[in-house]
């Protein structure tokens, strides 16, 4: 006996709710109220995509539809589909999951009646400005950065865990980036260190009119590696950096003539002085994290920083 899928939504009207995937058959998803899933929104259109179930396998095709229909990024006129596959919709972000041997027994007027419910608590939990919500533990903020960059989203991406982050987007391309309106840090280090959040709620609020005097102007692409490139290099030597929120300071004596620094790790030093935290130095370094890293250690390594 195969598998078992249901479409689990992650963000949108339905968010929180599945909908099972029975065997043999067809789903059409549009704004038409006699489909099989009703989507009602400007960006979906009547008829906009059909799934496909046969042979144990899932299949998605788009109808024609004026916005179009994605699978992990990628715009698509007819996919195959696998468990954990990301599907956009409007502003609806749908997830393969496997349902689980009891599938087959929920009704579909049932599991359309938990999607109202499921839409209900949605709701409650939206602000009217918003058009997309959802969990980043349920789509890495890099696999929701590419599907907007493929769908031409703009608006403001605003993510909620510890600290707030906000990423902006015009037609699909990040153009900055802010961590708790802490400016002075600038876009390129806010948007690095955004997309390693790993937990936290997102929306996708109205463009903004603000303007910035300085603005990314790389590729989305090119700034998801270069973030994911950074983060693989940091968490290398992370167990050997202090803290973010440690005390660290310079030694006393100097174990050896300032000048035997480079000029890159003298900066540091100034800045371990001036902050007294890695979180500190690390802002206030005019460098990438990484790069500020591996001179800080390098500092502790000579015997000029201590933690505190």
């Amino acid at each position: 006996m195969g598998k078992s899928y249901a479409l689990k939504f992650i963000s949108g009207k339905y968010q929180g709710g599945e909908f099972p995937l029975k065997g043999e058959r067809q789903i059409v998803i549009g704004r038409s109220p006699d489909l099989d899933m009703v989507l009602v929104e400007d960006m979906v259109s009547r008829k906009h995509a059909k799934i496909v179930v046969s042979g144990g396998g899932v299949s998605i095709e788009d109808l024609g539809s004026t916005n179009g229909t994605f699978v992990n990024g990628e715009k698509i006129t007819q996919a195959r589909l696998k468990e954990g596959d990301r599907i956009l919709i409007g502003t609806s972000i749908l997830k393969l999951v496997n349902a689980g041997s009891g599938i087959h027994q929920v009704d579909e007027t049932l599991a359309k009646a938990r999607l109202e419910e499921a839409a209900v608590r949605a709701a409650k939990g939206m602000t009217k400005s918003s058009s997309m919500t959802g969990k980043i533990e349920e789509i890495p903020l890099p696999d929701l950065l590419q599907l907007f960059h493929t769908s031409k989203k703009n608006g403001v991406l605003v993510v909620k865990g510890t600290q707030e982050g906000r990423v902006y987007l015009r037609q699909g391309r990040v153009y900055y980036a802010v961590i708790d309106d802490n400016h002075e840090l600038g876009p390129q280090k806010s948007f690095n260190r955004i997309v390693t959040w790993e937990r936290g709620d997102f929306e996708l609020q109205p463009p903004d009119t603000q303007e910035f005097m300085v603005e990314l102007d790389s590729s989305t692409e090119a700034l998801l590696m270069d973030a994911l490139r950074l983060l693989d290099e940091y968490r290398r030597m992370e167990r050997e950096l202090p803290p973010p929120e440690a005390p660290i300071a310079l030694a006393h004596p100097f174990p050896s003539p300032l000048r035997s620094l480079t000029p890159e790790q003298l900066d540091v030093l100034q800045l371990v002085h001036n902050q007294g935290t890695l979180r500190g130095v690390l802002d206030l370094s005019e460098k990438d994290d990484v790069l500020t890293a591996q001179a800080l250690l390098e500092l502790m390594r000579k015997g000029f920083v201590n933690p505190a």
